[in-house]
């Protein structure tokens, strides 16, 4: 069951007359197409609305999503909004590594508003890099962001100023919203017996990756804020907590030690 059954019902009618929700709104039709009904269905039976109509809006972009990658959430801006915090007053960051891109939504969304930076996106899954090239392409973007298979950050030489990571987080039991275990990637949702596999991984790789004065920004559960941070701080790197707008635990921000001397 939905939360917002009348957005999604105007969401999935704009679809199907090939216009956005806001002129949908302000000129409704006086028919109703025929091709209304089977999205309904869809949305009926289970399956989110991104997937449906295939886009989804994030910080300043929208981009295409398939169900070979993670549908994006408005929580994961909490990192975003902490890379503005963070670079304010100093230098913007020239290079941006997005580990686990999915369909490059951080990547991407960082570089819209960095418009003199590039960067990197690394993922496991093909066909999840496809649908990142793809929005890169859309969004006018293909020359500035490098999109590449790996297994996090293994094989990457360089240091970034700038780096970005929403990792699978949830503990395989884990209780999810409806239709999420059913239509998302597992791969990109669940780590192990307590959701920390893919933060264990990721940990060890950090301290080599961030440039001085930098910052990773590495999105958490909202019950991990304690043995995130534990993990992630290591190798010259310290962390503190950032909250999603609901002040919920969202992200740990790492820093090198001796970040305030620069």
């Amino acid at each position: 069951m939905s939360d917002t059954p009348l957005l999604d019902a105007e969401l999935l009618l704009a679809h199907s007359l090939g216009v956005d929700r806001e002129q949908l709104l302000l000129k409704p039709p006086a028919d109703i197409p025929t091709s209304f009904e089977p999205l309904l269905a869809r949305r009926l039976a289970g399956e989110p609305v991104a997937y449906i109509v295939g886009r989804r809006a994030f910080w300043t972009i929208e981009l295409e999503v398939t169900p070979d990658v993670l549908i994006p959430r408005p929580d994961s801006e909490t990192l975003l909004d902490a890379a503005v915090e963070h670079f304010r007053g100093r230098s913007p960051p020239q290079r941006v590594l997005d580990l686990g891109t999915g369909s490059g939504a951080l990547l991407l969304a960082a570089l819209d508003q960095l418009r003199d930076a590039t960067g990197v996106g690394v993922d496991n899954s093909p066909a999840a890099l496809e649908v990142a090239k793809r929005n890169a392409q859309r969004l006018g973007m293909a020359a500035r962001a490098d999109f590449r298979i790996g297994d996090w950050a293994e094989g990457l030489a360089e240091c970034f100023d700038l780096v970005l990571c929403n990792p699978p987080y949830v503990a395989t039991a884990g209780v999810l919203g409806p239709g999420v275990a059913e239509y998302e990637p597992h791969a990109a949702l669940f780590a192990g017996t307590n959701g920390l596999d893919a933060l264990s991984a990721l940990a060890p790789q950090l301290p080599r990756l961030l440039n001085p004065g930098g910052l990773a920004a590495v999105e958490i559960g909202f019950d991990q804020a304690d043995s995130a941070a534990g993990l992630l701080s290591r190798g010259g790197l310290t962390g503190r907590l950032a909250r999603d707008l609901a002040g919920n635990p969202r992200a740990i921000l790492l820093t090198h030690e001796d970040a305030t001397s620069l």
